[in-house]
């Protein structure tokens, strides 16, 4: 949320690599741990991934639940079948083809949306990984066979200086690392930030894993990370409004709390709601007020917007007086009551695709309505108390409606 520190795009880059450097300085400390409590610390990866598998399903985060199943499927083969050095066998090889396909995995998780997991498209992503498993199977039969002649020399070149990975792979880790941060730094969505941080740890992982218990260290913290971003996607979806995602009243409470001494409050309230609802019907009532969030949501003047509840909703300005915020509000005013709402028949509606492009293409007229809003304002020129300003900031909003609606009114 905007209202919070911890998770701004810049804080959420920064966490994981914060994170990484305590542990680099204390690295020797972290191989002694882990050799003293070496059977609780090489499964603690499997408890935290199944932890977040299950709260992703509570919380309908069937995105996270992807990266968890990923992760955990990756520990469990460097596991069972890379513990040995990485010059014997096929250990480089298959320690390679999870560097190359694990950035991949954890790439398709932006092909699907959140939701429960027993659903087709968790299904369909843990397919994936299957599918992703066998493939590397094939190539590894294909290497028994005497497949890939002097592939040490081309894909598996070594650079000792650097890594005991393949050169090649430690650039296009570097790469997808760096892409994955630039979508955190630009979305900023909860998804984004735990594809950057399972991106970043693992990379470690497999650029140093030459270092003692370095899989069990960063899986670990990959894990913790991950519960910790559902508590934040928890904490999100109780401060954000489920209807017009914009932040809810829990959001507004929040903020209140931090406005300092200069301050507006504008209080907004839809004209007609109830009469409009029982005209149109409740759906084209959400799509109204879905309408009129997306619109404060381009209010200048750095405000923030809540919706308070039902049909009315909240303006902050912070280090701003009603004279200052006047102007931004009556540009959300007149853009609101020019905006041609199209109200379509959604009983004659077709249920199919195809049936309904070509009713498009006959003369049917669609309704056009246009909604209005009024507004109240008071700042904390006169008036200490938050509580004082916002009831001042109600009266403003009743004599607007008093005085024919679709007004701003100063306290």
């Amino acid at each position: 949320m905007s209202f919070s520190i911890v998770t701004t795009n810049w804080f959420r880059v920064t966490l994981p690599l914060l994170l990484l450097t305590f542990i680099g300085i204390g690295i020797d400390n972290v191989i002694l741990l882990t050799q003293s409590n070496l059977g609780v610390v090489t499964k603690f990866p499997y408890i935290l991934f199944c932890s977040a598998i299950m709260l992703s399903h509570a919380f309908k985060q069937s995105r996270i639940a992807m990266v968890a199943s990923a992760l955990m499927l990756c520990y469990w083969v460097i596991q069972e079948r890379l513990q040995s050095p990485l010059s014997s066998g096929t250990t480089i090889l298959e320690l390679s083809l999870l560097a190359a396909l694990l950035p991949i995995a954890l790439l398709l998780v932006y092909s699907y949306k959140d939701s429960k997991l027993f659903t087709r498209s968790f299904a369909s992503y843990l397919v994936t990984l299957s599918l992703l498993a066998f493939w590397c199977y094939l190539i590894l039969m294909h290497f028994y066979d005497g497949g890939f002649d002097n592939i040490n020399d081309t894909f598996l070149f070594v650079v000792p200086t650097i890594s005991k990975l393949p050169l090649i792979l430690v650039v296009y880790l570097t790469a997808m690392v760096l892409i994955f941060s630039m979508c955190v730094l630009n979305m900023n969505r909860n998804v984004d930030v735990v594809i950057y941080s399972a991106t970043l740890l693992t990379s470690i992982t497999f650029v140093f894993f030459h270092v003692s218990f370095i899989s069990s260290t960063m899986f670990s913290l990959a894990g913790i990370l991950l519960l910790v971003y559902l508590l934040s996607a928890s904490y999100e979806l109780a401060f954000t409004d489920s209807l017009t995602e914009i932040p809810g009243r829990l959001a507004l409470e929040s903020d209140l709390k931090n406005l300092g001494r200069t301050y507006t409050i504008a209080m907004l309230d839809i004209d007609h709601f109830k009469a409009f609802n029982d005209t149109y019907g409740h759906d084209t009532g959400d799509d109204v007020l879905k309408l009129v969030a997306s619109k404060m949501t381009l209010v200048g003047g750095r405000a923030k917007v809540y919706r308070y509840g039902g049909e009315e909703f909240t303006v902050l300005f912070k280090g701003k007086l009603a004279d200052d915020a006047k102007d931004h509000l009556e540009l959300l005013r007149a853009s609101i009551e020019s905006y041609d709402m199209v109200l379509r028949n959604q009983d004659s509606r077709p249920k199919d695709d195809k049936a309904g492009s070509k009713k498009r293409g006959g003369n049917k007229r669609n309704d056009v309505v246009n909604v209005t809003i009024s507004i109240g304002v008071a700042d904390s020129s006169e008036i200490n108390k938050v509580s004082e300003v916002m009831k001042a900031a109600d009266k403003a909003l009743y004599k607007a409606k008093k005085a024919g609606r679709n007004k701003v009114c100063l306290a």
